[in-house]
């Protein structure tokens, strides 16, 4: 059996907190206004079109501002602030251009602290899920893989969701502990200590899924590198690569559900404070 750290797996996650604080980034933000002006309204005719002045509304959290734009340019250059990303690079550039490096490593703590119970949670009930479908119940096939995985990330979620809420909220932009405490305490007041499960819905979609995803192809994969290779037990080559592809299939079959679930958590606070102002 192998063994597994929830130690070294909070040395992983340090080591990848950049990147996720980018990943989040890019799923946080939405189409720059500058954008959707340029595009032209369709004409009623060939000769006659309609007008290119508009107007919008800006909410910036303080108060409200009217801005009136002429022609798709009066008003853009205000508005291409460096806060929107164009890439994976370019986020890297930005953040630490206009926020510092330590940027890069929001929402560590929380990180940090959800690691080791998620990691000992989610891998102790694989196993004996696992042990128990195939020597318990007598069950055989590769599917075994596939339920185990889907019910232990089932509950490693539920358990660590107000953690990955607030890691979510941290990482998505710049937040001190007082205006995170803020949000919370606005939510929970709004809706109640369920407000704290907030996205838990998109991220069972993406994690549950992906889980039964990749260790039904980590395991199928590794036992077709051992059958190939003439070996009773995969080393850690095979394993590395079995990891490998079955992570790039889960991810990529179940991003859009991760792309759900930071919009959802990164709305903790602000949809509230809306409804408390009365602009929804």
């Amino acid at each position: 059996m192998e063994k597994r750290s929830g130690s070294h797996h909070a040395w992983a996650v340090q080591g990848l907190t950049p990147l996720d604080v980018v990943k989040i980034r890019l799923q946080a933000q939405r189409t720059p206004f500058y954008r959707a002006l340029a595009v032209d309204s369709v004409p009623w005719s060939s000769v006659i079109r309609q007008s290119k002045w508009k107007c919008f509304l800006y909410c910036n959290g303080l108060m409200d501002h009217l801005y009136v734009c002429e022609n798709g340019s009066g008003c853009t250059s205000w508005y291409k602030t460096p806060n929107h990303f164009r890439g994976t690079v370019d986020a890297f550039v930005k953040i630490t251009r206009y926020e510092g490096v330590r940027s890069l490593w929001s929402g560590l703590p929380p990180t940090l602290v959800m690691a080791v119970p998620a990691t000992v949670i989610y891998f102790t009930c694989y196993d004996q899920l696992r042990d128990f479908l195939r020597y318990g119940m007598g069950y055989q096939g590769s599917q075994i893989p596939l339920v185990a995985g889907a019910l232990a990330r089932l509950g490693a979620v539920t358990v660590i969701s107000p953690l990955e809420l607030i890691r979510t909220k941290m990482q998505s932009r710049q937040l001190s502990y007082r205006e995170l405490h803020t949000c919370i305490q606005m939510a929970v007041a709004q809706g109640g200590w369920l407000s704290l499960w907030r996205g838990w819905g998109p991220t069972i979609l993406r994690d549950v899924p992906f889980s039964a995803l990749y260790w039904f192809n980590y395991e199928l994969v590794k036992a077709q590198l051992c059958e190939r290779y003439s070996v009773h037990e995969a080393t850690f080559k095979m394993s590395f690569t079995a990891g490998a592809i079955s992570g790039a299939i889960a991810a990529i079959m179940t991003l859009p559900f991760d792309v759900v679930k930071t919009q959802r958590q990164i709305e903790l606070g602000e949809m509230e404070t809306l409804k408390g102002t009365g602009i929804i």
